[in-house]
C-alpha cells in the first residue's frame, strides 16, 4: 500500500492534471479562425438564441458533465475541502473519457451551503448536457439532488448513491441466481444510513425487495422511533416492515444478505453463522471492509463481494456510471430516473451467463468491452419508454 502510495503522488506530479482541453476545430489559417470563431460563430449564437435547444447541436454540450463537489465526503478521507477533492475529480473525469468517450468537467465548489451549492449550479448547467454530484455529505446530498432535479432540465446524478444501488443490485441479482432465491423472498440488512445504502434501499425496493433493515450506528431504523434526521424518518416510513429492533448481532439472525456500505470489521464470523442458509454477503466499507471476503466465506457466506480489486467480485461504480451516462446523452434525457438505474442494473447482470456465473464471478469487469454500450442501449430505450429521452 505504501508502494502505491508513493506511485500516485509521483503520477500525479508527472501529469499535472490527469485531463486536458483538446480543440476539435482545426485553425492554421484565416479561414478556419473566421468560421471557428469572428466573425463566423456568431451564426450559431444567433441561431441559439433563437432557439436554445441548437445548443445540444451546435455546441459539445451534448457530450458534457460537469463533475461537480463540495469536498466533504471525499472518498475515506471525508471533509478536507473543495481543492484537496480536485484529484478526484479529475479522475471521474478521466473514467468518464475512457470508458464512454464522455468530456467531463471537474467542478469543486467552496460552499457547504444547500442553497448556495444549488444556485451555482443552476446558473452554469446550461453548459452541460448532465450534472454528475460526487462526494458530498449526506443529509446534503438528497437535498442538493432533489432541488437540483427541480431547477435543471438536464439529469442530474449523485454516483456515490445511484451508481452503487446499481452494481449492487446487478451483483444481488446473479447471486440469487447462485443460491435459488428470489428477490421477493429474501431479507435484507443494510449497515449503513447514509447517501449509499439510502439508495440501495431505495432500488432494491423498487426492485420488489420487500424484506430490508436499515442499521445504523444506534441500531435497526424503525417507524416506533423518532428521528432529526429527515432521511432516516423517512427510511423508518419505507423499510423495516416488521418493525424489528436492535443492533446489527440481532438484526442479522436469519437474514439472506448483508450488505455494508459503513465501517471497517462491523460484522463478525459469528454473526455470518446466525444467517440463513447459503448467506450473501456485500461488504463494502473502503479500504477496509466489514469483513474481508475470504473471511466471510470461511464463516460460511457463499458469495462474498466487496469494494476491493484485490478480490473477486468488486463492487465499483465505475463499471455503471459512464453507461449510464451516455444512455442518457444519447437520447438527451432530462432526468436519470429509477426505471433507466434499474434497466443499467440489468443489464449489467445479464452480462454475465449461465456458463460463467460463479461464487467468484457475478458480475462482470468495469474493463468488458460490453459493459457501457450495454447499459447505454437499455437505459436509453427505458429513457424514451418512460417519456423523459428529448430525441
Amino acid at each position: 500500500m505504501e508502494n502505491l502510495k508513493q506511485k500516485a503522488l509521483q503520477a500525479h506530479k508527472m501529469w499535472k492534471g490527469k485531463v486536458e482541453v483538446i480543440s476539435r476545430a482545426k485553425i492554421e489559417n484565416n479561414e478556419e479562425l473566421s468560421v471557428a470563431y469572428t466573425p463566423g460563430v456568431a451564426e450559431p449564437c444567433i441561431a441559439i438564441q433563437k432557439n436554445p435547444e441548437l445548443s445540444f447541436e451546435l455546441t459539445r454540450r451534448w457530450n458534457t458533465v460537469a463533475v461537480i463537489t463540495d469536498g466533504t465526503a471525499i472518498l475515506g478521507l471525508g471533509d478536507i475541502g473543495p481543492e484537496a477533492g480536485m484529484p478526484v475529480m479529475e479522475g471521474k473525469a478521466a473514467l468518464f473519457k475512457c470508458f464512454a468517450d464522455i468530456d467531463a468537467i471537474p467542478l469543486c465548489v467552496r460552499s457547504k451551503n444547500v442553497d448556495e451549492i444549488v444556485n451555482a449550479i443552476s446558473l452554469f448547467s446550461g453548459s452541460f448536457g448532465g450534472i454528475n454530484l460526487e462526494d458530498i455529505s449526506a443529509p446534503r446530498c438528497f437535498e442538493i439532488e432533489q432541488k437540483l432535479k427541480k431547477v435543471t432540465d438536464i439529469p442530474v446524478f449523485h454516483d456515490d448513491q445511484h451508481g452503487t444501488a446499481v452494481v449492487v443490485f446487478a451483483g444481488l441479482k446473479n447471486a440469487l441466481r447462485i443460491v435459488g432465491k428470489k428477490e421477493n423472498e429474501i431479507s435484507v440488512v443494510i449497515s449503513g444510513a447514509g447517501s449509499a445504502g439510502t439508495a440501495i434501499s431505495k432500488l432494491l425496493l423498487q426492485a420488489g425487495i420487500k424484506d430490508i433493515v436499515m442499521v445504523d450506528q444506534c441500531g435497526a431504523i424503525h417507524k416506533e422511533e423518532v428521528y432529526e434526521n429527515k432521511a432516516f424518518t423517512e427510511l423508518s416510513q419505507i423499510t423495516n416492515p416488521y418493525c424489528k429492533k436492535g443492533s446489527l448481532a440481532e438484526i442479522i439472525k436469519g437474514a439472506d444478505v448483508f450488505i455494508g456500505v459503513s465501517a471497517p470489521k462491523l460484522l463478525t464470523a459469528e454473526m455470518i453463522a446466525t444467517m440463513a442458509k447459503d448467506p450473501i454477503v456485500f461488504a463494502m466499507a473502503n479500504p477496509v471492509p466489514e469483513i474481508l471476503p475470504d473471511e466471510a466465506k470461511a464463516a460460511g457466506a457463499r458469495v462474498a463481494c466487496s469494494g476491493r480489486s484485490d478480490y473477486p467480485n468488486q463492487i465499483n461504480n465505475v463499471l455503471a456510471f459512464p453507461g449510464i451516462f451516455r444512455g442518457a446523452l444519447d437520447v438527451r434525457a432530462k432526468d436519470i430516473n429509477e426505471e433507466m438505474k434499474l434497466a443499467a442494473a440489468y443489464a449489467i447482470a445479464d452480462l454475465v451467463t449461465k456458463e460463467e456465473l460463479n461464487e467468484e464471478y457475478v458480475i462482470p469487469s468495469p474493463f468488458d468491452k460490453r459493459v457501457v454500450s450495454a447499459i447505454a442501449k437499455a437505459v436509453s430505450e427505458a429513457a424514451i419508454r418512460t417519456g423523459v429521452a428529448k430525441k
